[in-house]
């Protein structure tokens, strides 16, 4: 077999996110086809669907020989090339032939503006010499040299191409030298190239190609696709850049695309995942969606999940996708008194009632809004429009686990405690009362419940403060204090924490902290426990608010504990 053959070879890349889709299937915009000239040879896979399907052999020719398909494989293992290796100078022979190419198209675009026959063959080989600069991928070492000789700036220039195949396969190449695996074989490498592609405002480029790709098209969609998961390379290696992208225009085109009336497809929950990220750890990304109107189209979104679940894996995962955004959302002040106005908390109200995949969602959501001194307006509208009878009933029973519920049972006990927790610390006037009148109903069944809830965290607790106790014995870890609190707080702790601050504020009503001591002698515990715990939790406080509201939060709790 012709070595020129083998060497020609490109098989499918890996698509950037894996799909639970037909691997096979061509319309997916994960396949990403290799636009040349001269397709490269083709060797056929063997039909693993129908090997599983039936015994038969297929009778079809071969498409290579026997002795082809092992000189392949011996090719592959050994990885041994004739041709040369990829140097520095080879690529700036490369980079030579891609600027003639550039400005050859150029040329020919300007000369015969009206006639793309005249041109179409300098575009061809503008893609042709695009396609060799993939091999620059293989060599992240060369990528300073690939930036001191302007190949990046050159690149980015293409975006704009009148063409849109040659955007698309400049975004493919681009994609491919941010490779998350490649960039970590050379860290400076890609420490070059990352500063290369800020300096020259690459998101802003990549976004404005990204308003005129026309997703019907196939290779547009990859073309989608390859840009957003160049994004989420760059954000993987410096995440501070998630300000920059967003600033320049990604936020809002992602806004754009979420509200498009399509049907649901891999870009749509690419964009929901990127939106995650952007509002993961960014608060001025968080303010920016909120200047955006994102609350709204979040809210919006999220509408169609309140009477029907998703009808795939994939618009499962687009769902939560969304959630997690709201919650990142809502850690920002400013965004709480929009999605109080947006209607948000009618919305999780509804969910939680539907007892649809969405409620496990809202749940999250409700306990964002409502926590912190920045959730009192939150906290109080609750109560208004009716939130107590769909919360206690939660707070109550815990729901079945089974395959979908994506929350276990823990997770789901600490959001409605965690609820009611911030309610009982925010609701003033006629909204506490009715709150508080709830722990007296149907002889005090929800004081039995907050109790059995408290012996249950509680043990879970002692079990976690033995095991640390033995692995500090036995020298498996140090006695870090911090670390140990916090796997202490991830072990039940924070919840049971939730559970003793409910107990404090309930008993302020003398029949029902009676109610309480009751049930504490029968099981032979003491108040001293509660105490105790709610002295550490004031104790570490974290960084919610400023300093004067965590030295009055440390004040009020301290003095629940000295009337308990």
């Amino acid at each position: 077999m012709d070595i020129g053959e083998l060497l020609s070879f490109k098989p499918e890349q890996t698509p950037k996110r894996p799909s639970d889709f037909d691997e096979d299937d061509e319309d997916s915009p994960e396949y990403r086809p290799v636009a040349t000239a001269e397709p490269p040879p083709k060797v056929r896979r063997e039909n693993t669907s129908n090997a599983r399907d039936t015994p038969q052999v297929s009778q079809k020719e071969p498409q290579i020989s026997e002795q082809e398909r092992l000189d392949i494989l011996k090719y592959v293992e050994s990885e041994e090339a004739e041709g040369e290796v990829l140097d520095e100078a080879s690529l700036k022979k490369i980079l030579l032939l891609f600027e003639k190419r550039v400005l050859k198209n150029q040329e020919m675009r300007i000369k015969f503006p009206e006639n793309p026959e005249k041109f179409m063959e300098s575009e061809i080989e503008l893609n042709d010499v695009l396609q060799e600069l993939h091999s620059v991928a293989t060599v992240p070492d060369l990528y300073p040299l690939l930036v001191e000789l302007n190949g990046v700036s050159s690149l980015l220039e293409l975006l704009s191409h009148q063409n849109t195949d040659i955007s698309v396969a400049v975004v493919d190449l681009i994609q491919e030298l941010t490779d998350l695996d490649i960039l970590h074989e050379s860290l400076d490498g890609a420490e070059t190239l990352i500063e290369a592609l800020r300096n020259q405002q690459a998101a802003g480029l990549l976004v404005q190609n990204l308003e005129r790709l026309d997703e019907t098209v196939k290779e547009e969609a990859d073309g989608v696709h390859n840009t957003l998961a160049i994004f989420e390379n760059l954000m993987e290696i410096k995440s501070e850049i998630a300000k920059e992208i967003a600033e320049q225009g990604l936020m809002q085109w992602i806004l754009k695309r979420l509200r498009m009336k399509i049907p649901f497809d891999v870009n749509k929950l690419y964009c929901s995942e990127i939106l995650s990220i952007l509002l993961q750890d960014t608060n001025e990304n968080r303010i920016l969606l909120g200047n955006l109107d994102g609350i709204d189209v979040l809210l919006q979104q999220l509408a169609a999940y309140k009477r029907h679940d998703p009808s795939s894996t994939e618009e499962q995962e687009f769902m939560e996708n969304l959630f997690n955004s709201l919650c990142s959302a809502l850690m920002a002040t400013e965004n709480r008194d929009k999605f109080l106005k947006g209607e948000g908390l009618q919305l999780m109200n509804l969910m939680l009632r539907e007892k649809k995949l969405s409620r496990n969602g809202s749940l999250k959501v409700l306990d964002h809004a409502m926590s912190g001194p920045d959730g009192r307006d939150n906290c109080n509208k609750f109560v208004d429009i009716l939130g107590l009878r769909t919360i206690f009933p939660l707070f109550m029973k815990t729901p079945k686990r089974n395959k979908k519920r994506l929350l276990s049972t823990d997770e789901h006990e600490e959001h409605v405690v965690s609820i009611v927790a911030s309610m009982l610390r925010n609701c003033k006037g006629g909204q506490r009362q009715r709150l508080l009148t709830k722990f007296t109903e149907n002889d005090f069944e929800k004081i039995e419940r907050l109790m059995e809830l408290h012996f249950k965290y509680l043990e879970k607790v002692e079990i976690v403060d033995r095991e640390v106790d033995q692995q500090i014995n036995a020298g498996e870890i140090d006695e870090d204090e911090d670390a140990i609190y916090v796997k202490r707080l991830s072990g039940g702790l924070f919840t049971l924490q939730l559970i003793d601050y409910i107990i404090l504020e309930v008993s302020s009503t003398d029949v029902v902290k009676q109610r309480i001591l009751q049930i504490l002698n029968l099981r032979s515990a003491s108040m001293k426990t509660i105490r105790h715990v709610m002295r550490e939790y004031a104790g570490n406080l974290g960084d919610a608010g400023d300093s004067d509201w965590r030295d009055q939060e440390q004040a009020y709790i301290i003095q629940l504990v000295d009337r308990f």
